[in-house]
């Protein structure tokens, strides 16, 4: 079974204007390919000034359609940038997809208050304030929209190690069902989806912190966690990304304040 990118003969977001932060690479990566390729335009954002070469190819094979942009959303300014250059480009915001965040871990006893406000500033307030300036322009073009957060397993649960970064994704989680309450009646869903252990190049970090503090070998557990997983293997970007175009769809237009665990089976609500 493939994924349907149409709906009525027509591609499923003909006509949509999303929004895509930390989107050079990996999950969102493979989001802006799945909307581009079902009739969205893209403004894809994030840290590097330069696109990734799998960003340069998505501006050279769908061209007006799609567009990036650099900067850092821990800044207001910046995320305003990014919001008024997307309309200005595009005219209208009808999709966000708030995936930017960091990981950090390490023992709680050693923990610091930069390792603390570093996770934060990201993961919460960057993305609860781009969520925010979106949303503004969605209710003041009474338009609707979708929005859709990037939460974890990880906000599901404590871990010894990973306390900073566990309390982050949940937060995105409770965000979402307070946003998606605030905002339905202006006819925008907000929803978010919870990744399990997806393999992309941020693993090879998560790999090497786990190493350090759980004296492994190199390599050693991303191995572990792909075995654990029900399904028996990690998850890739491509796994996440149906479920993104699921939720930016006219298929979902009755789903909102919603959690998706996308995982293998790792988490069971």
């Amino acid at each position: 079974m493939t994924i349907s990118l149409e709906q009525h003969g027509k591609p499923l977001l003909e006509g949509k204007v999303a929004l895509l932060s930390g989107a050079n690479g990996g999950i969102g990566l493979a989001v802006a390919y799945a909307y581009l390729a079902s009739g969205a335009q893209c403004m894809i954002t994030d840290l590097p000034q330069e696109p990734s070469a799998g960003v340069a190819a998505l501006l050279g094979k769908y061209g007006d359609n799609v567009a990036y942009l650099h900067g850092d959303i821990t800044d207001a300014e910046t995320r305003h940038h990014l919001v008024t250059s997307t309309l200005s480009r595009f005219g209208k915001i009808d999709v966000l997809f708030n995936n930017a965040a960091i990981f950090d871990m390490g023992p709680l006893l050693e923990s610091t208050e930069a390792q603390f406000d570093k996770l934060f500033n990201v993961n919460v307030k960057a993305m609860f304030f781009l969520m925010q300036d979106v949303a503004k322009t969605m209710v003041e073009n009474q338009q609707g929209g979708k929005i859709i957060n990037m939460a974890s397993q990880a906000g599901r649960r404590g871990e010894a190690l990973v306390a900073h970064y566990c309390a982050t994704k949940a937060a995105v989680i409770n965000y979402t069902q307070s946003a998606a309450l605030a905002l339905a009646e202006h006819g925008i869903t907000v929803n978010s989806i919870s990744p399990g252990v997806i393999d992309t190049p941020m693993w090879e970090h998560v790999d090497a912190l786990f190493a350090k503090y759980e004296h492994r070998e190199l390599g050693e557990k991303k191995k572990l966690v792909g075995e654990e997983v029900p399904l028996g293997r990690m998850g890739v970007p491509n796994d996440i990304a149906g479920t993104a175009l699921f939720l930016a769809s006219p298929l979902s237009d009755y789903i909102t304040a919603q959690t998706y665990n996308v995982d293998g089976g790792n988490v069971m609500s």
